[in-house]
């Protein structure tokens, strides 16, 4: 996702510097578009804003501290990953105390809204920062919400990815049955996606996981780790969370048998049973 965000922001002419875990990685991207690889968080030192999209909580708190001893007052930190709320309003605060905002901006769309530039932006943070930070936000969003203040990004993705991953039991347990049927895979989707039954996931993943292919959209390790941080945000409020609990449970399993890097839609791997 992050090299198709790369892209589009490239193609607007608002791209100097790039990052990533992998130097090499960030040096091919460089080489091929003419902006700078960096090696260190002072390459990021005269952005007036840095887009942040990594892995887990620590590592968004690492790259935070990391920019707030470079970047000048006034710019701003967007950060694209999928962490805590409390990681959030933390991050927040370490850098307003350098005179830096920080928005947390998780996005929902997966690899083809990052490819198409039409991902959904759900924002937590100022106003004001959201503002600086628009224009660049633009170049890969189809939408772009501000939810409220820092952690609000971060609560709405949490929202989000209950219903992905309620979304997913639905869809795979169906279409597991249908084949149990002998329903003809190439009628049963369009019939289903044209009725009540239709949505974004049975659109694009109905004849992928029916064909048992399950390359990586969003892989199914990554919505596992999502739901762990949603877990703890569910029981802090006091909800009844039978859908998490199921999810973790089950995409912990597919990980177990080795297909944690393939798409969430393998879930049907389970759902098919015997």
């Amino acid at each position: 996702m992050g090299h198709s965000m790369a892209g589009h922001l490239h193609a607007r002419g608002l791209l100097s510097v790039v990052g990533n875990r992998s130097v090499a990685r960030a040096q091919a991207f460089a080489e091929t578009t003419g902006v700078r690889a960096a090696s260190t968080a002072a390459d990021f030192a005269e952005c007036d804003a840095v887009m942040l999209c990594v892995s887990a909580d620590a590592d968004v708190l690492e790259n935070v501290r990391a920019l707030a001893g470079v970047l000048r007052p006034g710019s701003v930190v967007v950060d694209h990953s999928t962490v805590s709320a409390d990681t959030a309003k933390q991050a927040a605060a370490w850098l307003h105390d350098h005179g830096i905002g920080f928005l947390d901006a998780p996005v929902s769309g997966g690899v083809e809204g990052a490819r198409n530039g039409k991902l959904s932006i759900m924002v937590g943070g100022d106003a004001a920062d959201l503002d600086k930070a628009r224009p660049a936000l633009e170049a890969y969003a189809l939408r772009i919400t501000h939810m409220g203040p820092s952690g609000a990004g971060q609560a709405t993705k949490a929202v989000n990815q209950v219903l992905v991953a309620g979304i997913a039991q639905a869809v795979c347990e169906g279409l597991a049955l249908g084949e149990k049927l002998g329903l003809a895979p190439e009628l049963l989707v369009p019939t289903l996606a044209a009725g009540a039954a239709g949505n974004w996931f049975l659109d694009k993943r109905g004849a992928t996981m029916l064909a048992s292919n399950f390359a990586p959209g969003f892989k199914s390790a990554l919505l596992h780790k999502d739901l762990k941080i949603v877990r703890e945000m569910a029981a802090q409020a006091g909800i009844r969370a039978t859908v998490i609990d199921q999810s973790l449970a089950d995409y912990g399993e597919l990980m177990q048998q080795g297909f944690g890097e393939e798409d969430t839609s393998a879930l049907i791997r389970l759902k098919r049973g015997n």
